[in-house]
């Protein structure tokens, strides 16, 4: 099987809905990632606008970004020598800042970053959802 290489500093899909947010505490909070497309070919993603310029690498409270189990990078963005890493995405629920987690591709583009995202995990099993969320609005959380 040949599988297709895509750079995702310039193949990337726009995650800009400003639900994404992390500041946005606001109802629905049902919104999932659990539909990306994944496949033989490589996926990445970009934060701008609305929902922020990257994902946040602090643990964000649940019911933000539009869901119950926001997803946030754990660890450091890689730099641009360090070319494409290996990072955590864990998703919060009530105190625990790690409930669910998935491994992603993180690259650093210069002057952004770009994500090769997988589906969230599985619900849990009290039907929560999950989503990545942009940096947006750090401010307004207390």
């Amino acid at each position: 099987m040949f599988l297709l290489e895509v750079d995702g500093c310039t193949n990337y899909t726009v995650l800009s809905e400003a639900d994404r947010a992390q500041g946005n505490a606001e109802p629905p909070h049902y919104r999932t990632d659990r539909w990306l497309l994944v496949g033989s070919v490589t996926f990445w993603f970009r934060f701008q606008g609305a929902a922020g310029e990257q994902m946040p690498d602090k643990c964000v409270l649940n019911y933000r970004c539009g869901t119950q189990r926001p997803g946030w990078l754990n660890g450091a963005h890689p730099t641009v020598a360090e070319g494409v890493a290996t990072r955590q995405v864990c998703f919060s629920i009530n105190s625990d800042c790690c409930y669910s987690n998935n491994i992603i591709k993180v690259k650093n583009c210069s002057s952004y970053y770009v994500y090769e995202l997988q589906r969230t995990p599985d619900s849990s099993p009290s039907g929560d959802s999950a989503r990545y969320c942009g940096n947006a609005g750090a401010g307004k959380l207390h």
